[in-house]
């Protein structure tokens, strides 16, 4: 029987005084006799409302049983039914807006930690020098080329290579994994856990190809007359946006995108073991409230900035970063502006900026996305000391696949346009998912889509009809 007088298990981090200084996991993860206890918490309800809320569909009740059973292999292996990337999920997913929001516990005992549970299980392979490769049917002789090697390709590239197809999965980096190792610190994501993740696939007959970038080494036009049938792009939203503000040109300025793809994925963090140069100031500010904004704020903390601030228009409860993020910001040092805007950067004579100018805001009626729509304050401007910052208010697509790819629909935006149902492009034989298609998004939506689109891409492969 589930036992609700069990509190919910807080998971071991380290000190903020000790991951200041280093890139090492903060969460430390539950061991054996935290992870039974939490799944104890689990009332096995006849209608799981958390599997509506994974869009992978995760048979939870199922794994968390075993766990409380000291399955920890059953499950491994009950949770790689839906999910080959758990150590990832486990550690980045929002769970708190899909699976747990939805656990029955959730109002009056807490949710049943799910995600620490996924996380748990994935880690124990690893302490056991285990693999579990999933089974793969007989080869089909068909191709599949995957654009893009983040969490949506990933999975497309796994549901279809244990079907018998033959993936083949291009990656423009030097590493595959796409946002996981160039946009998620190490603190967060160890870069260990993705490439291990990677190697799994490999094992079961997937082709990794790293520094291809399609659209200029290839076409998708071309990709299909090298003899693919069909073409998967889970290209990410790699462009990043700029507010076009007097200063952006400055030394010092960065994109989001920029600043932490040195620091994760060319590991600018270990230097000069690793020859890759940036330059964090002694001030730093953050412009923007979300997961890449927190992720690249406590990276600066870290590199050695005596002051890190995040700048956001809007107040603390309208942050859209997850709340253990924003946490874990705040016990870090930290410094939280609310309700301002930068106007400017402005300059010293050698070109580097020097200072950030803000003009306060208010709060007034909600807006498109239902939070309250900042309103500026006239003559409200003031100016802080700053050396560094990191602009980190979103992405947009990158137009160059849909840019060399005749017939493919795209919208205003430059995202492509693709079936929710299926994931299909206005382009036979073509499939789009992930923050291409619906702007920036979480790891287990990219999940989510690129597994509704294998589905459909194996029923085209299996009768031809488009």
């Amino acid at each position: 029987m589930a036992d609700t007088k069990i509190p919910r298990q807080d998971i071991p981090k380290q000190t903020p005084e000790e991951r200041r200084k280093n890139f090492n996991e903060v969460a430390l993860g539950y061991n054996k006799e935290l992870a039974q206890l939490e799944a104890q918490r689990c009332i096995q309800c006849k209608k799981p409302f958390c599997i509506e809320g994974c869009p992978v569909e995760i048979d939870i009740p199922a794994f968390i049983a075993l766990i409380k059973e000291g399955d920890f292999d059953g499950a491994l292996a009950k949770m790689r039914e839906k999910n080959l990337l758990p150590g990832i999920c486990g550690r980045v997913c929002p769970q708190e807006e899909q699976c747990e929001i939805k656990c029955v516990l959730q109002k009056r005992f807490g949710a049943v930690a799910i995600g620490r549970l996924e996380r748990f299980i994935a880690d124990y392979e690893i302490e056991q020098d285990k693999m579990v490769i999933p089974p793969v049917a007989d080869p089909t002789g068909k191709k599949i080329a995957v654009v893009g090697s983040g969490p949506g390709g990933l999975t497309v590239a796994a549901d279809l290579a244990k079907l018998g197809h033959k993936v083949t999965l291009y990656e423009a980096l030097h590493a595959p994994g796409g946002v996981l190792v160039y946009g998620i610190p190490e603190f967060r994501l160890p870069k260990a856990i993705v490439s291990r993740e990677c190697h799994i696939l490999e094992e079961m007959g997937v082709e990794l190809v790293t520094d291809f970038v399609v659209g200029r080494a290839a076409t998708v036009d071309e990709l299909f007359e090298q003899g693919f049938d069909a073409v998967y792009l889970g290209l990410g939203a790699g462009l990043p946006w700029f507010m076009n503000i007097p200063g952006e040109n400055l030394a010092g300025v960065y994109s989001a995108n920029e600043y932490l793809t040195r620091i994760n994925l060319m590991k600018a963090y270990k230097f000069p073991e690793y020859d890759t140069p940036i330059r964090v100031g002694k001030k730093v500010a953050v412009v923007g409230g979300g997961n890449v904004a927190m992720d690249a704020v406590r990276s600066s903390i870290r590199m050695g900035a005596d002051e890190a601030y995040i700048i956001y228009r809007r107040s603390r409860t309208e942050l859209p970063a997850r709340e253990e993020e924003i946490e874990n910001a705040e016990e870090e040092g930290v410094i939280f502006q609310f309700l301002v805007n930068p106007v400017q950067y402005i300059g010293d004579d050698t070109g580097r900026v020097k200072q950030i100018e803000l003009l306060k805001m208010e709060l007034g009626e909600p807006d498109s996305s239902g939070r309250r729509r900042p309103v500026p304050i006239e003559g409200s401007e003031y100016k802080i000391d700053i050396d560094t910052v990191v602009v980190a208010i979103g992405n947009g697509a990158n137009p160059l696949v849909p840019g060399t790819t005749p017939g493919l629909e795209t919208n205003k935006w430059g995202n492509i346009v693709a079936e929710v149902e299926t994931g299909k492009t206005s382009k036979k034989a073509v499939w789009a998912g992930g923050d291409i298609v619906t702007g920036a998004a979480t790891v287990i939506e990219a999940m989510g889509a690129g597994r509704i689109a294998a589905n459909s891409i194996h029923e085209y492969l299996t009768t031809g009809k488009w």
